[in-house]
C-alpha cells in the first residue's frame, strides 16, 4: 500500500495551515493529527478527521480490502488506533489480547497479554500505548516493543478508553472514579468519584476541562489539572462518550442525544431517537452524527439539534461514527461497515464481515480500519494506493 508523494505534500501543507485551530484537541505533535491515535480521533473525541483528502464521496465507492488480520478472540469492542505506521487494537478474553500491526501490510509486530478482557480502545502518545482491561488495570506499554512500562490498578473494570493530555492520562473505571495519572511514572495525580460506575464512557479533554459520563445519569465537567468539579448535568444512564466541538458537549443518554454548553453545562438542545444510544457522537462541519439501537444513523444540526437525515441499517448501531472529508463511516450489528454521504445520508459503500461490527472505525492516510466480531481487523484502501 503506497501513498503518493503529492498527497503527502498536500497533507503537510494543510496541516501547517490548520494546526492552530485544532490545537486544543489534537495536541502539539503535528504528526499525531494525521493519524488516528486514540478513540474517536482527538482529545475532544469529535470522531472527525479534517486531514483526510484521499477518500471522499467521489472515491470511497472504490474501496477494496487491503488486508485483514485474524485476532485470537472475540468480541472486538475496541477501536483501532493508528500511529506512525502501526495500528493497535484490543480484543476480548485471550492470550494475547493487545496487538500492534504494520498499518501498511497487516504484519504482526508484537502482542501483549494483559490477563483480562479489553473493551477499551488504545491511546498512543509519545511512544507509549495506554490501554485498560477488566483486571482493573490501566497499562502503559512501549509502542515499539510492547514492553510493560507501568500499570495502575483501580477498583473496577477499566472499559473507558484513555485520553492523554499534557503529561496526564485520564480514564474512568467501573469503581465510579475518573482517574488522572502521571504518564511517566504511573502515579495518581487525582481522582474524582461519581455516583456510579463509569462503564464505557471515555473522557474528552478540551480547554483545560475533562468531560465524562457516568451510570449515575450525570455528565461531569472537571478541572483537568485539579479534578475539581466545574458542573454536572443529569440526563440518563450514559455509556456514550462525550464529544466537544464549537463550545458544546454532545453525548448520548438513554434514548436521547444531548447538547450542552461546554462552559456552563446549560442545555442547548436534545433529540430523541427510537432506542438506546450506546454510540458516541461525532461532530464536524456543523453536523452531529450518532448511531442508535433503533437501527439508524442520525445526522443533526449541531447548533439547533434539527433533524437532517437518517440512514437505516439492518440492526442496531453501537459503533461510533467516524467522519472524514464528507464521508461518515460506521459499523452495525448487521455485520456491515457502512460509508455514507455526510451531507445527504446516501449509501456510498459497504462491506459485509462475518460478525457484528461494534468496533468504531478509524480513518487515516487514505485507509479505513475496523474490527469485527468475526475475529478480524480489516484495512480498506483505494485500488490506486
Amino acid at each position: 500500500m503506497k501513498t503518493t508523494a503529492i498527497c503527502l505534500s498536500l497533507l503537510l501543507l494543510v496541516i501547517g495551515s490548520t494546526a492552530t485551530a485544532q490545537q486544543s484537541c489534537s495536541g502539539p505533535p503535528i504528526k499525531a493529527v494525521i493519524d488516528w491515535t486514540q478513540f474517536h480521533f482527538d482529545l475532544c473525541h469529535t470522531g472527525y478527521n479534517p486531514y483526510e483528502f484521499v477518500l471522499s464521496p467521489a472515491t470511497v465507492g472504490s474501496l477494496i480490502l487491503d488486508w485483514n488480520y485474524t485476532l485470537t478472540a472475540f468480541p472486538i469492542f475496541s477501536s483501532p488506533a493508528v500511529d506512525n505506521g502501526v495500528v493497535y487494537i484490543g480484543v476480548g478474553y485471550a492470550a494475547p489480547n493487545l496487538y500492534a500491526l504494520n498499518a501498511g501490510t497487516g504484519t504482526l509486530l508484537w502482542n501483549y497479554t494483559t490477563g483480562g478482557q479489553i473493551v477499551a480502545s488504545p491511546a498512543v502518545a509519545n511512544g507509549v500505548v495506554y490501554i485498560g482491561d477488566n483486571t482493573y488495570n490501566l497499562f502503559a506499554l512501549n509502542a515499539s516493543t510492547g514492553a510493560l512500562l507501568w500499570k495502575y490498578m483501580t477498583g473496577g473494570y477499566v472499559d473507558s478508553s484513555p485520553a492523554v493530555a499534557n503529561g496526564v492520562v485520564y480514564f474512568g473505571s467501573w469503581d465510579g472514579n475518573l482517574y488522572a495519572v502521571n504518564v511517566s511514572t504511573g502515579t495518581l495525580l487525582w481522582k474524582y468519584m461519581t455516583g456510579n460506575s463509569i462503564s464505557f464512557s471515555s473522557p474528552a479533554v478540551a480547554n483545560g476541562v475533562v468531560y465524562i459520563g457516568s451510570r449515575d445519569q450525570n455528565l461531569y465537567a472537571l478541572n483537568a489539572s485539579t479534578g475539581a468539579l466545574l458542573w454536572q448535568y443529569t440526563m440518563g444512564v450514559i455509556e456514550s462518550s462525550p464529544a466537544v466541538a464549537n463550545g458544546a458537549v454532545y453525548v448520548g443518554a438513554d434514548n436521547n442525544l444531548y447538547a450542552l454548553d461546554a462552559r456552563t453545562g446549560a442545555l442547548l438542545w436534545q433529540y430523541t431517537t427510537g432506542a438506546y444510544i450506546h454510540s458516541s457522537p461525532a461532530a464536524g462541519n456543523g453536523v452531529v452524527f450518532v448511531g442508535s439501537e433503533d437501527e439508524n444513523v442520525y445526522a443533526l444540526n449541531a447548533v439547533t439539534g434539527a433533524f437532517l437525515w437518517k440512514y437505516t441499517t439492518g440492526a442496531g448501531v453501537d459503533s461510533s461514527p467516524a467522519v472524514a472529508n464528507g464521508v461518515v463511516y460506521v459499523g452495525s450489528t448487521d455485520n456491515n461497515l457502512y460509508a455514507l454521504n455526510a451531507s445527504a445520508g446516501a449509501l456510498l459503500w459497504k462491506y459485509t464481515t462475518k460478525g457484528y461490527v461494534d468496533s468504531s472505525p478509524a480513518v487515516a492516510n487514505g485507509v479505513v480500519y475496523v474490527g469485527s466480531d468475526d475475529n478480524n481487523l480489516y484495512a480498506f484502501h483505494l485500488p490506486t494506493q
